[in-house]
């Protein structure tokens, strides 16, 4: 992941689930940021994360994880 956060957006720490996950949050992988940039629905409440490098990342439905969410200020 390359850059700093854009003009008039703010960072927050979430903790997130395989519910709350969603494209463009950032999560500290082996000690890499790395960016959601897709999701894939798997049974029993698990979701496959697709990052910006292209690694995949498997989570369940009891994975609790921290990330970076970025949201716009308006």
């Amino acid at each position: 992941m390359r850059g700093q956060a854009p003009f008039g957006v703010l960072a927050h720490n979430i903790e997130i689930t395989s519910v709350t996950v969603q494209r463009g949050d950032v999560i500290q992988v082996g000690g890499r940021a790395c960016r959601v940039a897709n999701l894939f629905q798997l049974p029993h409440g698990s979701k496959q994360l697709l990052f910006e490098s292209g690694e995949l990342l498997t989570i369940n439905s009891r994975t609790r994880l921290m990330a970076v969410r970025f949201l716009r200020r308006r």
